[in-house]
């Protein structure tokens, strides 16, 4: 038992470890964010870090965040991008969303199917063992034998369902996590962009009225900046996120093969 609880405690810690290990490094690879003086106090820290939980306020204001960002992506998906590459990463990503989330739910399945036969296999070798101490020598040894087979077989189903859970199904969580973080920043794009339309009309009625165009004009630049600047780095976001993304499947795969 002792050993079974080590294992999985090991399971649990190389997923942890593999998880942070791939964040901290798409973190440190990117030419931002690897410049981020917090970020670098974060890694010399040498202590103990104190971890804080949520207070009820910032969970309501998180969720209402969600439901605000949720409504406006229903307002804004009959939104036309002016570029084609964006219109075309939004399509894809909706359907690479839901493929990830159904191939997530029968990576699990298979991972605790695997776990179920090796906690049988538990079973039936304990069984096989305590039967084999009632029974005559000549049986016993057989009964030994047969015991030792299942427990080599539950090693076996243990390593298969750690292997799979820490190579594929925790690859696939991760992944629909950075979809919804892709997906969100095509809605910040899409916002952006509005602003921007909303601005040029703003635009066009001041100088009709010829009433408050300079202000209407420095709104309208500010919003064009804005949008230009972000969509640039989005697209490089998105382009750098596809590449990493078949990167890690292909490795995390073939390791799982």
């Amino acid at each position: 038992m002792k050993q079974e609880l080590e294992a999985e405690y090991l399971a649990v810690f190389k997923k942890t470890v593999s998880s942070h290990e791939v964040f901290l490094q798409r973190f440190s690879s990117h030419p931002v964010l690897s410049k981020d003086r917090t970020f670098h106090v974060f890694l010399e820290y040498d202590q103990d870090l104190s971890v804080r939980r949520k207070s009820t306020k910032e969970m309501f204001g998180g969720f209402f965040k969600s439901v605000v960002k949720s409504a406006d992506e229903v307002l804004f998906s009959g939104v036309k991008e002016v570029d084609d590459f964006f219109e075309q990463e939004k399509t894809f990503l909706i359907n690479y969303y839901n493929r990830i989330k159904d191939s997530c739910a029968k990576a699990d399945r298979m991972t605790r199917s695997h776990k179920n036969v090796a906690d049988d296999y538990i079973h039936t070798a304990a069984c096989l063992h305590s039967l084999a101490l009632e029974e005559p020598t000549i049986i016993k040894k057989y009964l030994l034998k047969v015991a030792e087979l299942f427990e080599k077989l539950r090693k076996v189903e243990s390593r298969v369902s750690s292997d799979e859970d820490l190579k594929l199904t925790e690859l696939l969580r991760y992944y629909m996590l950075n979809i919804e973080a892709a997906k969100d920043l095509l809605y910040r794009c899409t916002k952006a962009l509005i602003d921007y339309e909303n601005s040029n009309k703003a635009l066009d009625k001041a100088r009709l009225k010829s009433k408050d165009v300079k202000l209407a004009e420095a709104q309208q630049q500010e919003c064009c900046q804005k949008f230009e600047q972000l969509s640039e780095s989005a697209k490089d976001e998105l382009i750098n996120f596809k590449r990493k993304r078949v990167a890690a499947f292909r490795k995390n795969l073939i390791e799982n093969v």
